[in-house]
């Protein structure tokens, strides 16, 4: 399939599927729109790099659907002045895509061999670190942060991720809640952080979290 076609492909999925579903951060759209997704599956999976689900892309992975993480970002209003953190780098397409709008980044991934894949795609961004370790965990050595993004589904957020938060900080995930997947966005408020469920809908389920029994992917 030639350039052409999936620049074709990628026009269409930001006219149907976040431009109908308030992803509406001309940020977002931009980078979205400019970032070849195409080139974060395997070979096998590019033609289905811009189809409204999830994408395998091996080591019992898959990205989230792009109106997943158009919708997390869109709410997550990620600035230059931010100081992100990445649970769930995966090959890279997100980490890429708060590369651009993000002032610092740091992205995790437990995998080693997506790690590294992670790490030759984003090797253009020197904003943008990718470090290997336990999802669940974060990574407390660059912490606090303003924004963290949880690429994938959890059945929830644990206290380990939100000991990393910063005290006016926000934090984006797909959370199993009451059996179904939502799209969440928190905020830290009185040393708590309160849930905000904006979406039902999913992702695709994230390794080093308990996923509810009752979920299939």
């Amino acid at each position: 399939m030639g350039q052409e076609n999936f620049k074709q492909m990628r026009k269409a999925m930001v006219v149907s599927q976040l431009r109908t579903t308030e992803v509406s951060d001309p940020r977002v759209i931009a980078a979205m729109s400019h970032i070849a997704r195409e080139d974060f599956v395997p070979a096998a999976q590019r033609s289905f790099a811009y189809a409204d689900r999830g994408v395998q892309i091996g080591e019992g992975r898959a990205l989230n659907p792009p109106l997943t993480t158009g919708r997390l970002l869109n709410v997550a209003h990620v600035t230059k002045a931010d100081h992100v953190l990445l649970v769930g780098a995966a090959t890279g397409y997100t980490a890429t895509a708060l590369g651009q709008l993000g002032g610092s980044v740091t992205a995790i991934e437990q995998n080693a061999k997506l790690a590294a894949m992670a790490a030759k795609n984003l090797a253009g961004f020197d904003n943008v670190k990718i470090e290997t370790g336990n999802h669940a965990d974060g990574w407390p050595a660059s912490a606090p942060y303003s924004v963290i993004v949880v690429d994938g589904l959890v059945a929830q957020i644990p206290k380990t991720l939100l000991d990393q938060l910063a005290p006016d900080g926000r934090i984006v995930a797909s959370i199993m809640h009451d059996g179904v997947p939502r799209l969440a966005l928190g905020r830290t408020a009185g040393g708590h952080v309160g849930y905000q469920y904006f979406a039902d809908g999913g992702g695709c389920p994230l390794p080093g979290f308990d996923i509810a029994k009752s979920f299939k992917f």
